[in-house]
């Protein structure tokens, strides 16, 4: 389905002369993975990873220095036809879920987004009002949201309106760049809850970049640790307690130690 080989990335280098300067910075090293049909791939790092910058290329925004990013075996930046698969295929909800929707729209205005982009590839004419009252219903909202404005919902309730938004375009692949992480810890679950049920409802893949380790094993049915730009460990998640890895055992090890903490508290 979605498929990175060897791609490496890199920017330009900001301290220094901009006209003279050649000196450039990687970011992405030979990184490379393959997400099947209906498997949910966590992508899990720190900050300064590299997930965001990877993340940017799975979608389209940015071409790599050299690799191939593939769906269905079509090259992403090879030519026209890769890019409107992609386009076709993959939808994406983002962390910032205030800016990625437009203050001054209501929701159906915001899930219409989606639509539009559905009604466009497929040369269809949906009932906008009730197919959005249907998405409200799939993320858990009733129709009275439809008239209601970013600012009177509350985190989770906008997040799911962005996961309506995407699930609107009807995608095969669902991006998730940090797209709980700004919830708290109760409605993250109810979201990640939310998710499982429109993955097995939709049949939709899943990449979900995330810092969080927790997320990862819940969700999550295989799990790419990056490090400093390197792939340091890719494995299932029911395998992730068997990690030789460094990075991945620390990890491991803090959540182990959190827990024993709030047990005996």
């Amino acid at each position: 389905m979605l498929e990175l080989k060897n791609i490496n990335v890199s920017f330009r280098s900001e301290r220094q002369d901009k006209v003279f300067g050649h000196t450039r910075q990687q970011v992405l090293f030979d990184v490379s993975f393959k997400v099947e049909d209906g498997k949910c791939l966590g992508i899990l790092g720190e900050s300064g990873s590299g997930k965001s910058t990877m993340g940017r290329v799975l979608c389209g925004l940015l071409k790599p220095d050299s690799g191939v990013a593939a769906i269905d075996g079509v090259s992403i930046y090879g030519s026209r036809a890769g890019r409107r698969t992609l386009q076709n295929k993959l939808s994406v909800v983002f962390q910032d879920y205030t800016s990625s929707a437009n203050p001054r729209f209501r929701v159906r205005d915001i899930i219409g987004e989606g639509l539009t982009v559905r009604q466009r590839r497929e040369n269809s004419k949906p009932d906008r009002a009730a197919e959005t009252v249907s998405l409200l219903e799939t993320v858990g909202l009733d129709s009275s949201y439809a008239d209601r404005f970013p600012h009177e919902l509350s985190g989770g309730q906008l997040q799911r309106v962005c996961i309506a938004r995407a699930v609107a375009c009807n995608p095969e692949v669902i991006l998730f760049d940090e797209a709980i992480s700004s919830l708290d810890a109760h409605t993250q679950v109810q979201v990640m809850d939310l998710l499982k049920e429109l993955k097995e409802k939709f049949g939709l893949t899943y990449v979900f970049i995330t810092h969080d380790l927790t997320s990862i094993t819940y969700l999550c049915d295989d799990v790419l640790f990056l490090y400093q730009g390197h792939v340091s460990e890719y494995l299932p998640v029911e395998q992730i307690s068997e990690t030789k890895d460094e990075y991945a055992r620390k990890l491991l090890d803090s959540i182990v130690v959190f827990d024993i903490g709030k047990d005996a508290v």
